[in-house]
C-alpha cells in the first residue's frame, strides 16, 4: 500500500509526487518547489507525517521539475536519479528558464542514471523505470506495478501528451513512446502527469485525440488494437 500526495509547485503549476509506504519511507517524483513558501510545505509535510525521504526521482529535467532539488539534496542528502540522455537538457536549463523568464535552477548536484526497466526499490516501494523519449531525449515514466500506478511526467496528459515544440524534442519519438510503452498498461492503471488533471490508461485509449489506433474499438470483440477495454 502507498501513499500519494501531490504538490502543484512554481508558476507552471507542475506537479509534484511525494509517495510514502506504511513504514515511513518517502520519495519525490520531479521536485518542483520554487522559492521557501513551496519548500517549507514539504518539510512541514514530511516532519508532520513522519516520513523518511530516500530518494529523488525525475521524469526529465525541464526547468520547471527540478526546481526544488537543489533544496533536497542540501537537506535530506538524497540521490538523484535520472536518465542519462537528459544531461543536455540539464546544461541547457539555464538559457531554457532564462528564455522563458523565469529564474535559473541550481543545477550542482550529483545524479545516477537509470535505465529503461529497471527497477528501483525503496522501503516497499517498487518503481519501474519506463523510458519514454519525446517530449525531451532522456524522458521516462515511473510505474508502481503492483499498485498500478504510474507516474508519467510530460509524457502522457490527460487528453494530450507532452510538448514537442521544445529543444530537444521529437513528435514520433513521443507517440511511439506512449503508443509502445504506455497504452499496453493495464486499463485500469492511475495515470498522474506532471501538469493538469489525473486520468487512466483506458481513458486515454479511447479519448486522447493523439492516439487515433486506439479509438476505433471492434464491435465484434470489443478490443480496441488488440487490448480490450
Amino acid at each position: 500500500m502507498i501513499n500519494i500526495r501531490q504538490f502543484t509547485c512554481n508558476p507552471f503549476e507542475e506537479h509534484c509526487y511525494l509517495v510514502s509506504d506504511e513504514g515511513g519511507a518517502a520519495v519525490l517524483i520531479d521536485p518542483g518547489f520554487l522559492g521557501e513558501g513551496e519548500t517549507g510545505a514539504l518539510d512541514d509535510c514530511l516532519t508532520r507525517e513522519g516520513l523518511r525521504l530516500q530518494a529523488i526521482l525525475l521524469t526529465h529535467a525541464h526547468f520547471d521539475h527540478i526546481y526544488g532539488v537543489k533544496h533536497c539534496v542540501t537537506r535530506y542528502g538524497v540521490t538523484i536519479y535520472i536518465h542519462p540522455d537528459e544531461a543536455p537538457v540539464l546544461r541547457g536549463d539555464a538559457a531554457f528558464a532564462a528564455g522563458c523568464g523565469m529564474p535559473v535552477p541550481d543545477t550542482d548536484w550529483a545524479w545516477t542514471g537509470v535505465k529503461d526497466g529497471e527497477v528501483l526499490r525503496f522501503g516497499d516501494m517498487t518503481f519501474k523505470v519506463i523510458a519514454t523519449p519525446g517530449h525531451s531525449p532522456g524522458g521516462v515514466c515511473y510505474l508502481c506495478e503492483e499498485e498500478g500506478q504510474l507516474f508519467s511526467g510530460d509524457t502522457l496528459f490527460a487528453g494530450t501528451i507532452g510538448n514537442t515544440q521544445l529543444p530537444w524534442a521529437d513528435y514520433d519519438s513521443l507517440i511511439v513512446s506512449v503508443m509502445e510503452k504506455l497504452m499496453g498498461l493495464d486499463a485500469d492503471t492511475e495515470v498522474h502527469p506532471g501538469h493538469g488533471g489525473g486520468t487512466t490508461i483506458a481513458y486515454e485509449r479511447t479519448h486522447n485525440p493523439f492516439l487515433q489506433p486506439f479509438n476505433e474499438k471492434d464491435p465484434e470483440t470489443g478490443w480496441v488494437d488488440g487490448i480490450e477495454i
